[in-house]
């Protein structure tokens, strides 16, 4: 286990609640110094930790592999930052990126056309982690004269039935 200033702030606040409810069953103090000293890591581990990993919207990044981006489509967004943020694709050309990416999922929609676009590719990024998440995150890839001129993260909203 790392032990971090949030790991510890956050033990103390469960401590100090665990504490005060201990301390209204029994007053003698080292009792209750006892008792809330064995019950806050439980406490933490058990209830407080997965109640925050349910709503909080963490998710691990991690960097750009064309296996695991082919292998795992559903974790695509945890490779998400490193493409958008450090332009690893920028100035690449069509036939590279499908390489690296596959094949476009579907292709975009060019309103001066008025029909999709092959210059506009979109690639599925999968769900981040979290409670009442119905958001799909996705790349929109944008091409000018086969080379990758920027990418457009965007989300689409999913109804489950």
């Amino acid at each position: 286990m790392i032990v971090t200033p949030l790991f510890v702030i956050f033990m103390v606040l469960v401590f100090i609640a665990v504490w005060l409810f201990i301390n209204t069953i029994d007053k003698r103090k080292w009792l209750t110094f006892l008792v809330s000293l064995v019950l806050a890591p439980v406490v933490y581990f058990y209830l407080f930790y997965p109640i925050l990993n349910i709503f909080s919207s963490y998710h691990h990044e991690k960097h750009f592999n064309a296996e695991a981006w082919e292998d795992q489509p559903e974790l695509r967004y945890e490779m998400a930052t490193q493409i958008t943020n450090d332009s690893l694709l920028i100035g690449k050309q069509k036939s590279e990126i499908t390489t690296l990416l596959g094949e476009p999922e579907w292709l975009g929609w060019d309103t001066t056309l008025k029909a999709n676009s092959e210059n506009k590719w979109n690639y599925n990024l999968g769900f981040k982690p979290g409670a009442f998440n119905n958001l799909q995150e996705c790349l929109e890839l944008n091409f000018v004269n086969n080379t990758l001129e920027s990418i457009r993260p965007y989300q689409l909203e999913k109804k489950f039935e």
